[in-house]
């Protein structure tokens, strides 16, 4: 006997997530091309944190179910 469990993909917060995993790439490379000219730059911490921090809105929104209450 086999059970098919339908799964229901949602777009929602699609263009979220992926605008925080961009900024938190960003933030990864600066940062990682000031620490190879020798020179911490603290500043693009604060970029990765905030692209995280979109990403969490993004993925709380696609976990949400649209339309039902």
């Amino acid at each position: 006997m086999s059970v098919m469990v339908e799964a229901e993909f949602s777009n929602r917060g699609v263009k979220t997530r992926l605008l925080g995993f961009i900024l938190m790439l960003l933030g990864v490379l600066d940062s990682l091309l000031t620490l190879r000219g020798g020179v911490p730059a603290y500043e693009f911490l604060m970029l990765i944190v905030l692209g995280a921090v979109v990403f969490a809105i993004g993925a709380v929104r696609g976990g949400q179910k649209s339309g039902e209450a």
